[in-house]
């Protein structure tokens, strides 16, 4: 029992936020950029990405993926990010790209284009750039490394991932006031009831991701 405790607490340690900046000082790979995106499973509006490169010592707490943290927290993290941030980007890929491009490549031009702003926000280049998941950005000109579970192991992805939620939050709330019926305040988008049921009364619209099966199955059916 004392044995599976002590793992436990090394598990604990070693999945903290933290992680990854104390990997990359030890390697000699700073400073470093985090990327992250927010909304991919999305029914409707753009896919939308964070890129941040925090300072060492930022003295922000409570920092985590944007899926742990209740809207109010995400809102004040991301105050406390934008103006502690030595630099960050926030790209979108639009509807009609997700639709041509399909979902993964529109969610790496996404990110492709918040690393592109952090960067000339920056002015030089990171020692390296980490982003979430599995599939490397193309045509990066900066070395980068991709890290499963990166928004709960590093503290420039989570933020990242603050950047994107709460930004793309507000686009879809101010959607909400364009499609009135769906929705869009609450759900975000998602494949909810209610999102699913306003869709199969109302429509598809402009901003539904029309090659997403729920909505190009509901697209045949009305045409």
């Amino acid at each position: 029992m004392r044995q599976k405790k002590k793992q436990v607490l090394l598990d604990s340690l070693l999945l903290a936020p933290g992680y990854v900046e104390k990997w990359a000082k030890s390697n000699g790979l700073w400073p470093l950029l985090g990327v992250d995106e927010a909304g991919r499973g999305s029914l409707a509006g753009p896919v939308v990405a964070g890129a941040l490169i925090l300072p060492e010592n930022h003295g922000i707490l409570g920092l985590k993926d944007s899926k742990r943290l209740c809207a109010s927290a995400r809102e004040s993290l991301f105050e406390q990010i934008t103006r502690v941030a030595l630099a960050y980007g926030i790209g979108e890929a639009q509807v009609s790209e997700i639709d041509e491009l399909g979902i993964l490549k529109a969610t790496l031009l996404a990110m492709r284009r918040a690393v592109d702003i952090a960067l000339s926000k920056f002015g030089r280049d990171v020692a390296l750039v980490v982003v979430d998941g599995k599939v490397p950005i193309p045509g990066l000109k900066v070395s980068q490394k991709t890290w499963v579970k990166g928004d709960c192991l590093s503290m420039n992805v989570a933020g990242a991932s603050i950047l994107a939620k709460v930004y793309r939050d507000k686009l879809m709330r101010e959607a909400d006031n364009v499609y009135k019926g769906y929705g869009f305040a609450s759900h975000k988008g998602y494949a909810t009831k209610a999102h699913l049921d306003a869709m199969r009364r109302l429509g598809i619209t402009s901003f539904h991701r029309r090659s997403f099966s729920p909505c190009a199955l509901l697209s045949v059916n009305s045409a």
